[in-house]
């Protein structure tokens, strides 16, 4: 599924030519264009690290012609076309294409100069997350399908309760199937979903004026805020912060992300 595409058009010995980054939920892809004839196409996981394209360019005898793609910060990315040693084109001029990878062995505490060390890191990280989607993909799908049938519900009879009663039916089910199963339905937030859904659907059959319903998205999601935010100062994180961690690729602070979700939870709900 193609999440973002980003498009660097140069000219290069009169050649037309382009690179298209295109970013995926697993993989980012690269590919050099010239001439609107596709010629190269490179990809990378997002596991293994790496941020940085490089893609052969037609050069004169003797030398080395090369355009590379790379992060120049967090979200955008750039091209750097050289010519031999001479740098003839940048899409953002004086920016560095390597920023992604210098950030990414910062992150892992790496100096510049320890290739073997990060590579050795990185192959590491890719088994550790791998086993860690293994582990934990069966709470993820039951996690988006609870969300998703109570989208769907909601959507084709237009009634919330009855979605939200339909919802925590459905969680309910799956702590039932969970005593039967040997694989982790209930590591994400599944129970926390169901029980939020009959509080939802409580709350829609007690308040039915139309100033409680306006306020109802306020006060729940206040509620949830404080319930984030009671988890990560006092258990520091050991509830939120872990199931959140499951939906990402790498290690993080329970106490801060529960925390930060929950000062996002009360700037939303205000």
């Amino acid at each position: 599924m193609r999440v973002w595409t980003y498009l660097r058009p140069f000219e290069y010995r009169g050649l037309d030519c382009v690179v298209e980054v295109t970013l995926t939920l697993k993989e980012t892809i690269s590919r050099l264009f010239i001439d609107n004839e596709l010629v190269d196409e490179q990809s990378l996981v997002y596991s293994a690290g790496g941020t940085t394209f490089v893609h052969p360019l037609p050069s004169a005898l003797g030398q080395t012609a090369q355009v590379k793609a790379g992060y120049y910060n967090w979200w955008n990315i750039g091209i750097a076309v050289s010519d031999g040693e001479d740098v003839v084109f940048e899409s953002h001029p004086g920016r560095d294409v390597h920023y992604g990878e210098a950030l990414a062995k910062k992150m892992l505490g790496l100096d510049a100069e320890s290739e073997d060390g990060a590579a050795a890191k990185l192959r590491s990280m890719a088994e550790t997350n791998q086993n860690k989607w293994q582990r934990n993909k069966y709470s993820v799908y039951a996690d988006l399908a609870l969300g998703a049938l109570f989208f769907l519900v909601g959507k084709f009879t237009e009634d919330l309760a009855l979605a939200a009663i339909v919802g925590a039916g459905a969680g309910l089910g799956l702590v039932v199937a969970q005593r039967f199963v040997k694989v982790d339905l209930l590591g994400g937030f599944a129970v926390f979903g169901t029980i939020m859904l009959l509080i939802s659907a409580g709350f829609s059959l007690a308040f039915q004026d139309d100033y409680w319903v306006q306020m109802k998205g306020t006060i729940l999601g206040l509620f949830t805020a404080s319930l984030f935010m009671a988890d990560g100062l006092l258990r520091k994180g050991a509830y939120f912060g872990a199931r959140i961690e499951r939906y990402m690729p790498l290690p993080l602070h329970h106490d801060r992300i529960a925390v930060g979700m929950s000062a996002l939870g009360i700037v939303m709900a205000g």
